[in-house]
Order: structure tokens, then C-alpha cells, then sequence
């Protein structure tokens, strides 16, 4: 299994990161990939990449933190290179659920995002929350351009998965698609290509069932896969395999 989206530099998983490492290597992770969110968490990621060789990370700021770190393609880029173990852009996208007030930043930092990972060739984790036509229409500005792209704890319609997959996209199921009330997003995951899905925690939040109320870790990712195998109707360490051969694929090739 391969985590392909948590957050280590967060409470309380920064503070016990080797517990988190071994439990994770326990229940057969072999990849982490810890995601940036702002300037000043990247300092930390720099740091838990160097403290296991499971662990990888990468660089982005987060939609809700447009308005106070303002990055472009070149500082993106810059702050990618400095460690061979970030391997991704992001994460990054449009958030548009609690207002829209930051809205021109958001899409300014979105653009410069994918700018960068077009000039260094690696992976875009794009987050998109109640903004599926405005960040259709910004990644149908790239389509010509080989953008590889990770939908983060996609939660999006079946029409926005439609439509992305003629994006070179990738798709990954976080613990929502254990819970009760997401019978839309299960019936959108059993449609999307299994060469197109990942799975992931975003740890230390959005525990799966039978986690829910506890701080959610990487382990905890067994859950979703076991989900997961139920919707596509395929044996779970088939699964296992194809996830985690779709990672190494879109991170490593």
C-alpha cells in the first residue's frame, strides 16, 4: 500500500513520527508521501523526508493560504529542488466552499502551481472544493501540455471525473468513501479506470469508519483499500497491487 496523501508535519503526527512510521510499515505501507500546505510547513517536510527512506514529500500551498503565501513558478520551483525526495507540486487548486473572497489569488497560485510542475515534469495534487467548472476551465488552458495530475480525496461528480480523465488524471480515494452517506462518490470510483486510482489517508484528518472520532494516521489506510475493493468488486490485494503500481507509474516513470 502507498499512502499517497497525509500530512506529517501536523499534530499529533509530527510528535510521534516513528510510531507512525513503524505502524505504518506494519500493516504493509511501503511509500508515504507527506504533502506541503504553506511556506513555513515545507521547513518540517525537508525534515521528514530525511527520516525514513519510505517517506517522500512535496511542495504546494494550500488554496485557503493564497492570501498570505504568495508564491511564484520560480520560488515553486526553487524550493522543489533543494531535495530529491519532493516529488510533487501541490497541493494546490481552488477551494470554494467558505466564501470567495480569495478567489483571484487562489486561481493566480493555482496557475503558477501548474506552471511549475509542467517545467520540472512531476505530478500536480490539485484540491478542488466546490469549484469543478473554474478549475475545469483553468486545466483546459494546459491540455495541450503533458500535465500529470493527482485529484486529491476526490470528491467531485461523476461529470467532473468524466471530464478530467481526458487530463491525464489520477484519482484518489480517501476514508469519505467509507462513510454511509457517500453513495454518489462510491458509484463514481466503481465507474473511474482502476489504471486511474490511488488511495490515501490526509492524515491526521478524515478518519475512515471504523476510526471515525480518533486523529487519523497512514495505517489507518487499510480501511479505505478494504472499501475500496468492495465498491470495484475486486479482490483486495489486486487492488493493493494496481494502486500501488498507478503511484510508482504517475511518481516515478
Amino acid at each position: 500500500m502507498i499512502d499517497s496523501h497525509c500530512h506529517l508535519d501536523h499534530e499529533p503526527l509530527i510528535n510521534n513520527l516513528n510510531k507512525i512510521i513503524t505502524r505504518s510499515k506494519n500493516v504493509g505501507i511501503e511509500k508515504l508521501l507527506t504533502i506541503c500546505t504553506t511556506i513555513n510547513s515545507y521547513k518540517n517536510i525537508l525534515k521528514i523526508v530525511e527520516s525514513d527512506p519510505i517517506v517522500y514529500g512535496t511542495f504546494g500551498i494550500h488554496p485557503h493560504e493564497t492570501q498570505k503565501d504568495k508564491v511564484d513558478v520560480n520560488f515553486i520551483t526553487n524550493k522543489i529542488s533543494i531535495n530529491k525526495k519532493i516529488i510533487g507540486v501541490g497541493e494546490t487548486g481552488l477551494d470554494f466552499y467558505y466564501n470567495n473572497s480569495d478567489k483571484d489569488s487562489q486561481i493566480f497560485s493555482f496557475k503558477n502551481h501548474i506552471e511549475a510542475a509542467l517545467k520540472l515534469n512531476i505530478p500536480l495534487i490539485v484540491h478542488s472544493r466546490n469549484a469543478e467548472n473554474e478549475t475545469l476551465k483553468i486545466l483546459n488552458e494546459y491540455k495541450k501540455e503533458n500535465l500529470k495530475i493527482l485529484m486529491h480525496c476526490f470528491t467531485g461528480t461523476n461529470k467532473f471525473a468524466e471530464n478530467l480523465l481526458q487530463y491525464n488524471t489520477y484519482f484518489s480515494a480517501s476514508g469519505i468513501i467509507t462513510f454511509k452517506n457517500t453513495i454518489e462518490l462510491q458509484n463514481t470510483f466503481k465507474k473511474i479506470p482502476n489504471n486511474r486510482i490511488l488511495i490515501e489517508t490526509d492524515s491526521p484528518f478524515l478518519s475512515p469508519i471504523p476510526m471515525r472520532g480518533k486523529k487519523n494516521e497512514p495505517s489507518f489506510i487499510k480501511f479505505t483499500l478494504e472499501k475500496l475493493a468492495e465498491i470495484k468488486k475486486i479482490n483486495i490485494d489486486n487492488l493493493d497491487m494496481i494502486t500501488t503500481n498507478n503511484f510508482n507509474n504517475l511518481f516515478f516513470n
